[in-house]
């Protein structure tokens, strides 16, 4: 017999339900990273009431598919090749297939469930131990790339740290040098053009760097991309300074005027105080007895927590700035992100469009985009669950900690997805918010109740999300698929 014909032709149409079914599954994968992960981008955004669920979903699209197809190809990479070696599978095409969706049908189970307990975790985790768990069961340890798992596993850890070290200390610097200034707008204006010009650079640069080959970024140097990026912040900075500045301060010199005439009508009222004085001293006798009552802690706490609101004066300055940040996230969060929805159904069906598990060919821009468009759907109609628990229950959020908590965390997901680390976007944005939650009032600042139940879902995400992956490879493998 010719040795050709011993050779699997995954390319069969015995194994197109093998993609078809992966399409389905991926979809609902997305889904799952939409309605969880995406709800940590612009969570911080609707916790500090910047942006509505409306406004902040409809950017989400925008800007996690732009994200999504301009700088997702890279991390998608690492997901379907990174992980486990596809060179094992060598003429066992339809094996690592069905492998690969069982991964895609675990994570999405995890990410589901965690989703309606309301907890943010690491859709990088889910899908992670998903590849281990089938690899497990069809070749046991054979084929782990322990290298590149280790390099993954320590990132979930250095990640959170490094993400909340940056917003922490940039929210100090916000409260030092504009919050706790006699005009802190004034201040502010100041800082503006500074703060658009150090966003936008970055962010342009992240584009253009070794940017993708479908708009010939690619083939622009390093130092290219260094001016190019420059030249769009100082722009920005430019624009800001001569328009948006003078826009701010005129608006602030109006709302000046009237509280001067709030003023002029209180002065009127000053009579009517020494009425008060009987009540003064019922609230004063309450307060001496509060001392005495066991929930003066919470009080205090509670009173603490009122005292971080910004002034409102300041609140329009950074309404601005989370909105950009908000955005910048999310282009962050779709580009290094979509490799969990997608890139198991990529190997999918490049191995069955090629017939080679080595799946040589890039990934391919309409499935990034199919990944984008699940991801959207999912935070549209189930975001706001997690939007909830990590915009308002873990700490309270102003504009200006969403900022530092947006832009820190955007950082550090952006250089990760640059050199092709999938790091948890999770952790980056959990880990910001309780930094800064703790800078704005210390430990009363956070719930840290839900920080450990948060704690303990991305401990047992990986175990979970492995044994539900070798699960369904384990049936795969009784039922005689491959």
């Amino acid at each position: 017999m010719d040795p050709v014909t011993l050779v699997e032709v995954s390319s069969s149409p015995d194994v197109l339900w093998v993609v078809v079914l992966g399409f389905v599954v991926s979809f609902l994968l997305a889904f799952g990273v939409g309605a969880n992960d995406v709800a940590n981008t612009f969570g911080t955004s609707v916790g500090s009431k910047v942006l509505t669920i409306r406004q902040a979903c409809i950017l989400a699209t925008i800007f996690e598919i732009a994200g999504t197809v301009l700088i997702g190809y890279k991390v998608s990479d690492t997901i379907r090749k990174g992980i486990v070696d596809p060179a094992i599978y060598d003429n066992s095409n339809t094996e690592l297939m069905l492998g690969n969706l069982a991964a895609l049908a675990g994570s999405a189970i995890v990410l589901m469930a965690a989703t309606f307990f309301k907890l943010p975790i690491s859709g990088t985790h889910s899908i992670v131990g998903a590849m281990i768990g089938f690899s497990l069961v069809a070749r046991g340890a054979e084929g782990i790339q322990w290298m590149t798992l280790g390099k993954i596993i320590s990132s979930w850890f250095i990640s959170p740290v490094v993400s909340g070290m940056i917003s922490c200390g940039l929210y100090l610097m916000v409260r030092r040098f504009i919050l706790s200034k006699r005009s802190p707008l004034e201040a502010g204006l100041r800082f503006l053009p500074l703060f658009y010009l150090a966003t936008l650079t970055l962010n342009v640069f992240s584009i253009v760097l070794d940017g993708p080959s479908l708009l010939y970024f690619d083939r622009i140097p390093w130092w290219g991309a260094m001016i190019l990026s420059v030249g769009v912040g100082l722009i920005a900075a430019a624009a800001v300074q001569c328009i948006l500045v003078p826009r701010l301060r005129r608006a602030n010199a109006a709302v000046d005027n009237d509280i001067e005439n709030d003023n002029e009508n209180d002065n009127d009222n000053d009579n009517d105080k020494d009425n008060d004085n009987e009540n003064d001293n019922d609230v004063k006798m309450t307060v001496i007895s509060l001392t005495e009552n066991p929930l003066e802690k919470a009080a205090t706490e509670k009173a603490a927590m009122d005292d971080i609101d910004d002034p409102p004066e300041a609140v329009q300055l950074f309404s601005f700035l989370q909105i950009l940040t908000a955005t910048f996230g999310s282009f962050a969060h779709g580009g290094n992100d979509v490799s969990n929805a997608i890139g198991p159904l990529v190997a999918i069906w490049l191995i069955y469009s090629e017939n080679s598990v080595m799946q040589n060919s890039p990934t391919p821009a309409y499935i990034l985009l199919y990944g984008g468009v699940g991801i959207s759907v999912g935070l549209w109609v189930w975001g706001r669950r997690v939007i909830k628990t990590v915009g308002e229950d873990l700490t309270k959020l102003t504009a200006s900690s969403g900022f530092a908590i947006e832009i820190g965390a955007a950082f550090t997901v952006l250089a990760a997805s640059k050199i092709g680390v999938p790091i948890s976007t999770t952790h980056c944005k959990v880990g910001s918010v309780v930094f800064v939650g703790w800078a704005q009032t210390s430990k009363a600042g956070v719930d840290w109740n839900l920080f450990r139940n948060i704690i303990f879902a991305w401990v047992v995400t990986v175990p979970v999300s492995a044994a539900l992956s070798a699960a369904v490879m384990a049936i795969f493998k009784a039922a005689a698929l491959y």
